[in-house]
Formats: structure tokens, sequence, C-alpha cells
């Protein structure tokens, strides 16, 4: 079964278009090496919950969105392999300069599909 990494983090909403041109950088990058699907979600019907939510995972602020996003690979092998290439291109040089988003409130990990219906 496929391989999964997935993303939630905080994105300023004044800054909302840029992450979205470099996320469709970054999209054009991952699946050129390889990467089977690339899909990044703006927070549409994401309450604040009491306990947990996605908008405290990642402490997001009044005015901040949040984005859910994830990277689709056939395997974890493929998924390192990809990784390895995109992190060496010169794109992603670019795509790091001026990124809208606090990094160390991006919660991120890699999964292994159990059921794909």
């Amino acid at each position: 079964m496929a391989y999964v990494d997935g993303f939630v983090l905080p994105v300023p909403k004044d800054k909302l278009e840029l992450y979205k041109e470099k996320a469709r950088l970054c999209a054009e990058v991952w699946k050129g090496y390889g990467a089977l699907e690339y899909v990044e979600c703006v927070a549409d019907d994401v309450p604040y919950g009491e306990l947990t939510s996605f908008p405290r995972a990642v402490q997001v602020t009044p005015e901040e969105t949040v984005v859910f996003s994830w990277i689709k690979y056939e395997s974890r092998q493929q998924r390192d392999a990809v990784n390895e290439k995109v992190m060496a291109d010169p794109r992603m040089k670019e795509m790091f300069k001026d990124l809208p988003v606090d990094g160390k409130r991006m919660i991120f990990g890699g999964f292994d599909t159990f059921l794909q219906v």
C-alpha cells in the first residue's frame, strides 16, 4: 500500500496567496521526482476545539488559517528517494526563500496506509 507524508501548518491569511504559489512549485518538484499525489487544503470548516483541534494543534492566531496537506508515494523507500532528490533540487532554494510559515508550529509525519477505498 501507499505511504503518505502529512502536514498541518498555520499560514498568515495575508500571505496565503504567496503560500499557494510556493505550494504549486513544490507540487511540480515532488511530482516530477515521482510522488503519486500532492494535495494542499485550506481550512474551511475547522472549529477551534475545547481540548484538541487543527487550530489548537498549530496554535493558530486570528490572523492565520490552517493548511492541511499530504504527499502520496508508492512506499516509504520511494518517499525517501524522492525527498532526497527534492531537497537537492535548486528550485527548492527559491521555495524556502520568504516562506510565509512558522515551521516550529508545523506538524508533520510519515504514515503507512492500511485502508484505501
